[in-house]
């Protein structure tokens, strides 16, 4: 495999079909024979899990059609922020998602935040944006050395 195809399969842009530097009996446990997930250490959590358990968890979407407005519409209720990435739709279902994303948050007191050209933010009622600007800038910090 050359340079450019595993740089290619390793961001994720061709299919990794080099059977070379894979061994299957890693996970083998030697006294049962059974395939097990690898134990780490006991102090180390999955971020999926730990994110669950405390709530923080944001989902990204990139609908291809108006049909996919319900999967939105269903992580929003379930209280998940949501970034919709409009940008591979057409104009015309872009706007109906965009109408039904502004319906939704209006109908759960949420709200819906342009972020980017056809990129949009939804937060449920319960959720604070903070943005960098406030934080990053004092009227007499590092940069204002009069």
């Amino acid at each position: 495999m050359g340079s450019v195809r595993k740089a290619s399969a390793w961001l994720g842009l061709v299919e990794d079909n080099d059977e070379r530097y894979y061994d299957d009996e890693y996970s083998e446990d030697a006294e049962t024979g059974t395939n097990q997930a690898w134990t780490t250490d006991p102090r180390v959590q999955v971020a999926v899990e730990t994110a669950e358990d405390r709530g923080r968890r944001i989902a990204t979407v990139t609908p291809d059609s108006f049909r996919d407005a319900r999967g939105i519409g269903e992580l929003f209720r379930d209280g998940v922020p949501v970034i919709v990435n409009l940008t591979a739709m057409d104009p015309a279902d872009a706007k109906r998602v965009v109408d039904f994303a502004a319906g939704l948050t209006f109908g759960l007191r949420g709200s819906i935040e342009r972020v980017a050209t056809r990129v949009f933010l939804l937060t449920p009622a319960d959720t604070q944006v903070v943005t960098g600007e406030a934080a990053g800038r004092k009227a007499d910090g590092f940069f204002n050395q009069s």
